[in-house]
């Protein structure tokens, strides 16, 4: 299809923004001419999420892009390390398989990291051989974070070969390592290690920085860094990108990289730095094949209103007109499942503790951060078992191998804030075991058992109602519209926040718990886990 658009062009190659008309040919831009128009609305390079877990959508990649190119979204810097810890690199090949099937601009890494610890049963590894084949792969732009910076620090020889597989084949290398400075920070990047996005410190982007390290400001569902790191964007417009990390559906079905757009520029960034760091960095750091509104790219840009709102008019991939008016028009993709989920139902005398000192240790959870920290609270009654105690808000936390039966492991956490029923989920970073939290043992039971019954999915239960959105694919993903998706999850959502759950985002807080290369404190299926220390703690203090 072969056609024109005019408008207010903003080049973020050339820096610059004219009046003109861009001309489209077989999904190439064909040419660019500047001319006198009379339109107020703007052309600009379609945006890209430089980092992102698909999965954690809840959505298989078709139907992510179908509510994110409504929001002017073109291409993603993918990251399917979730769905390779429960089906290895078969669940990668499903991502870039289902990936292609629509018009949108997927960009997979090789996981660096699968199972990310030893501390935690995985549904598989993905070992170095597995790394060198996937890097020969052109759907692989770059090797995936690297959540080991202990293995780059002490040069264990299994990490230091996947990091020269990505060298050899001159693929960019990303980053993970939350508080790294100093010493540390220097030879974690001499690796070759090129981007973080666990920055939650503005002095700890800065300090990576300026040695050499690019930052992706996060913005996602549960971790949310953009009011501590913005300002860097002025100062490092070159070395800066945006991500979201993790998106759930409710939040991605409103928006996506365009409320990012608006809210920098309403921060008083230059509306062209923000553009840059939402294309033209990202293309060039990752060699995507994307384009940036130039003569021979190929025509992946948006229509907005202006260029402080952000409001996307139409949104075109490859020349095609994805979205336009809030509607997409990318047709939904008849996938097939796949999962793996060997679990036997619990039941509330898996759940006993009986107390072993009177003072337990206790993971508090944080209001929009992955980390948490160790507190520790006393214990009145020491013959009993220890049960959820909800006047304090210190809550029974639950997880339970999904890849064979064994005995759950329990734990406490602090600011939840539910004071009625339990809430579940089989996404649960980074080997997406069932976890739970709840106020009672039969509730948690209630909620875990809803999940294993669907092979997957997040639940909510109380004493009279049990819901679950099914998530078939991994355990991670549902295979059904987005849309709908979206609405069932947000129903979830509301019902933990009516029973009295107080975080932004309950499910996806819930979900980092089991995440133990974040410290402080964390629950795998295996038992509590001090981050810090990188290994495993007792209960009882």
């Amino acid at each position: 299809m072969n056609f024109s658009i005019t408008g207010n062009i903003v080049d973020v190659v050339n820096q610059a923004i004219f009046q003109g008309e861009v001309f489209i040919k077989d999904g190439i831009i064909e040419k660019i001419e500047r001319k006198p128009i009379n339109s107020s609305r703007f052309i600009i390079p379609g945006f890209v999420d430089a980092h992102i877990h698909i999965e954690s959508s809840m959505l298989i990649p078709s139907e992510f892009a179908r509510l994110a190119v409504v929001h002017g979204t073109v291409a993603t810097v993918s990251d399917p390390h979730e769905i390779a810890n429960v089906l290895g690199v078969a669940g990668v090949r499903y991502m870039i398989d289902n990936g292609k099937k629509v018009p949108f601009k997927f960009n997979f890494g090789a996981p660096s990291c699968v199972p990310a610890t030893k501390f935690e049963t995985a549904g598989a590894e993905v070992d170095v051989a597995e790394i060198e084949a996937l890097m020969q792969l052109d759907e692989i732009k770059y090797l995936a974070e690297m959540m080991n910076f202990p293995g780059v620090l002490f040069q264990d020889p299994q990490v230091i070969a996947k990091l020269a597989a990505a060298k050899k084949y001159k693929k960019p290398i990303d980053g993970h390592a939350p508080g790294l400075m100093g010493d540390e920070a220097r030879k974690y990047i001499e690796a070759g290690i090129s981007t973080d996005h666990e920055c939650f410190t503005k002095e700890e982007a800065l300090h990576k920085l300026k040695l050499g390290m690019k930052i992706l400001i996060r913005e996602g569902s549960a971790a949310k860094n953009f009011d501590a790191l913005i300002s860097l964007l002025d100062e490092y417009p070159d070395m800066i990108m945006f991500c979201s990390d993790d998106k759930h559906p409710n939040e991605l079905a409103l928006g996506h990289m365009n409320e990012i757009a608006a809210r920098a520029v309403s921060y008083g960034i230059d509306a062209m730095k923000v553009l840059r760091a939402l294309s033209y960095n990202p293309v060039k750091h990752y060699n995507l094949n994307v384009g940036l509104l130039q003569e021979g790219d190929p025509a992946d840009f948006i229509v907005v209103s202006d260029l402080t709102d952000f409001n996307v008019q139409q949104t075109f991939i490859g020349g095609i007109l994805v979205a336009s008016n809030n509607e997409s028009h990318i047709l939904p993709v008849d996938e097939q499942v796949v999962n793996k989920f060997e679990c036997n139902k619990i039941t509330e005398k898996d759940l006993e503790i009986i107390p072993l000192s009177n003072q337990v240790r206790v993971i508090e959870a944080l209001e929009g951060q992955l980390i948490t920290q160790e507190i520790k609270k006393d214990i009145k009654n020491l013959s009993e078992n220890l049960q959820s105690m909800v006047e304090d808000d210190v809550l029974k936390l639950v997880v339970v191998n999904r890849y064979q039966a064994s005995k759950p492991a329990v734990a406490f956490v602090k600011n939840f804030g539910l004071k009625s029923g339990a809430i579940a989920s089989s996404v649960a970073h980074d080997s997406h075991n069932i976890i739970a939290v709840g106020v009672s043992d039969e509730e948690i039971v209630r909620a875990v058992n809803l999940i294993i019954d669907k092979q997957g999915g997040v639940s909510y239960s109380n004493a009279l109602e049990n819901l679950v959105l099914p998530l078939p694919v991994a355990g991670l993903m549902s295979n059904q519209d987005g849309y709908k998706v979206a609405k069932e999850y947000e129903m979830l959502d509301c019902k933990a926040k009516e029973s009295g759950a107080r975080l932004a985002a309950p499910y996806m807080t819930l979900s980092f718990l089991a995440l133990l290369v974040i410290p402080e404190l964390k629950l795998s299926d295996k038992g509590l886990f001090d981050g810090k220390a990188f290994g495993f703690t007792s209960l009882f203090v």
